[in-house]
């Protein structure tokens, strides 16, 4: 179905400019007819008129959860969904979503449920996403649901940009401590081998060391380029297969520091996106695969795909959460709670918003544990350059003192 561009006049006199994938021109008048919209001109796209863009932009978490709020208030207001769907597609920005909003409304209008329209766009609605609106379509709390998303990702973003805010400071450093170190010695250490060279005693360790490292950056450079890549290249393909996987996820529970704050964050997203899913009126069963597909770290994952396994025949969620380590005491204990109360959900928000917590202050506690212990590393670093660079003068000096 070839796409065209038009322009038209809305009700209230004013000019709209669009594309939309329709049969013929007739088609593109009817679809606009429907929208209240009176055709003036349509084009089928092509190179010179089609909107361009350079890759497609990506749907951050955050733009979905301006678009659930949006959603939430505009059905609330009585909007019908066809409509609500042209009014947010108008007006978002990001094109991703844009297209994805016309698409969805597009396939409604053809028969399709709103939770059936948007399950045909995985990339922007995962199926955490398509499955609530489903729920809700069901349930006829259809709102409600989309509030509940919109929640849900708001918390998610907030606490995946806490742990990445954790993460810049070191990085930075890193990179800073990298260019310090390359630069010294493809700068400075060179102005000081020449005079080595003429002192003919025999340079202390450190400072052959710091040579070796000049002589490779400055003339080994392609060969220290390629092996760097080639580990790169290596780290990620291990880590793209099962067992890498497993092995990075088990390193990253096991970090100093870092795997404190990897198990409250994890724990977090559990609770979080289980209780939204439970309270949607999902069973447990079917909100846990969907769980498990959402966690970042595999050991979740393989926890949640036993746990369902385990819930499907009969056994409490509380007693395959109780024994896996990597979830701490407090969840597989309000679990239980839970499930002796009948209100699961509200244990699981508890939970939820406790490690939240409690990841905001591991955060916290990491910047202020990496910021002195950087620091004390990248001037040890830079110390021991200067040393090593000096050492040879002072020995000869020594020397010459002693005749």
């Amino acid at each position: 179905m070839p796409d065209f561009t038009y322009v038209a006049i809305d009700k209230e006199g004013k000019q709209v400019k669009g594309t939309l994938q329709a049969n013929d021109e007739s088609a593109v008048r009817s679809k606009l007819k429907v929208d209240g919209l009176t055709l003036v001109s349509a084009k089928k796209a092509n190179l010179l008129n089609k909107d361009i863009t350079f890759g497609s932009p990506k749907v951050s978490v955050r733009d979905m959860s301006v678009f659930c709020r949006q959603f939430s208030s505009v059905l609330s207001a009585g909007v019908p969904v066809v409509e609500a769907l042209r009014m947010l597609a108008e007006q978002t920005e990001n094109k991703t979503l844009k297209n994805a909003l016309i698409k969805s409304r597009e396939n409604i209008q053809q028969g399709d449920t709103l939770a059936e329209a948007m399950a045909k766009s995985p990339k922007i609605f995962d199926t955490m996403f398509t499955n609530m609106i489903a729920a809700g379509e069901e349930s006829g709390n259809l709102e409600t649901c989309v509030v509940r998303l919109g929640v849900q990702l708001e918390k998610s973003a907030k606490l995946a940009s806490m742990v990445k805010g954790a993460m810049i400071y070191p990085i930075a450093v890193l990179v800073i401590a990298m260019v310090v170190l390359i630069v010294m010695s493809t700068v400075v250490v060179p102005q000081f081998a020449d005079m080595f060279a003429g002192m003919g005693s025999e340079l202390p360790g450190a400072t052959k060391a710091v040579l070796a490292i000049s002589d490779i950056l400055i003339h080994k450079n392609l060969y220290l380029i390629g092996g760097v890549v080639i580990v790169i290249v290596a780290y990620k393909a291990f880590g793209k297969t099962n067992t890498g996987k497993h092995v990075y996820g088990r390193i990253s529970l096991k970090l100093p520091v870092f795997g404190d704050l990897n198990l409250k964050s994890q724990s977090a997203s559990f609770a979080r996106t289980m209780s939204t899913l439970v309270s949607s009126g999902m069973s447990i069963p079917a909100a846990l695969e969907i769980v498990a597909r959402a966690m970042s770290n595999i050991l979740y994952t393989d926890i949640l795909n036993k746990a369902k396994e385990d819930v499907e025949q009969g056994v409490p969620l509380s007693v395959p959460i109780r024994k896996a380590p990597e979830f701490p005491p407090m969840v597989h204990n309000m679990l239980a709670i839970g499930e002796e109360t009948g209100s699961i959900e509200h244990m699981l928000e508890k939970v939820a918003e406790y490690y939240e917590e409690e990841t905001e202050q591991a955060t916290a506690n990491l910047a202020a544990v990496l910021q002195p212990a950087i620091i004390i590393v990248l001037g040890g670093m830079i110390g021991w350059l200067v040393l090593a660079m000096y050492m040879p003068m002072i020995s000869m000096y020594q020397g010459l003192e002693n005749l």
